[in-house]
């Protein structure tokens, strides 16, 4: 741009090419998203869920069926070798993912939800974050669910939320 704040022909002509290179890169990803072959690809995959996509059809990774406590169900595609983590992390994305395409943004406390919730697999609980999901007997087209559960101490979390009491010295008579 000049002194008086105009832009010079060539600089308009590039950033119309590079805004027309975009708007045809984004009809080519939707058109290519709208393809039923490529339905389970998410609408802004990462390289991540790509590569695990292209796992699952090799076979280096598995589906996981994830029952909600009011039975409804997902898939998730994570790595063979992946861990219970793995597995919590692939579920946010997933809650997350459909929770904004239904109802916009909304905020999950995921802390406040794995703190009162496991996950279960054939009535064994993964409390183990860092354990491979093998070891549980999970495979492909597995079969997980959310279950109630509170943390013991033996995991340094207390069994019962702690109350707050902000104001317990008002109740006293003076």
């Amino acid at each position: 741009m000049d002194s008086a704040g105009a832009a010079k022909p060539e600089e308009v002509a590039a950033y119309q090419s590079t805004e027309a290179k975009q708007a045809r890169l984004q009809s080519m990803l939707a058109a290519l998203l709208d393809d039923p072959i490529l339905a389970d690809v998410p609408r802004k995959p990462s390289l991540g869920d790509v590569d695990t996509l292209i796992n699952l059809e090799l076979g280096s990774a598995m589906r996981v069926n994830v029952v909600k406590l009011d039975n409804t169900s997902f898939d998730v595609a994570v790595l063979n070798n992946a861990t219970v983590k793995d597995l919590k992390l692939a579920i946010r994305k997933k809650i997350t993912e459909i929770e904004q395409g239904q109802m916009g943004h909304r905020h999950i406390s995921w802390k406040h939800i794995w703190e009162n919730y496991c996950l279960t697999h054939q009535s064994e609980k993964l409390i183990d974050d860092n354990s491979v999901l093998p070891s549980y007997g999970i495979r492909n087209n597995s079969k997980v669910c959310f279950s109630p559960h509170v943390m013991s101490r033996v995991h340094q979390k207390h069994s019962r939320r702690r109350k707050h009491r902000f104001f317990h010295g008002l109740s006293r008579k003076l």
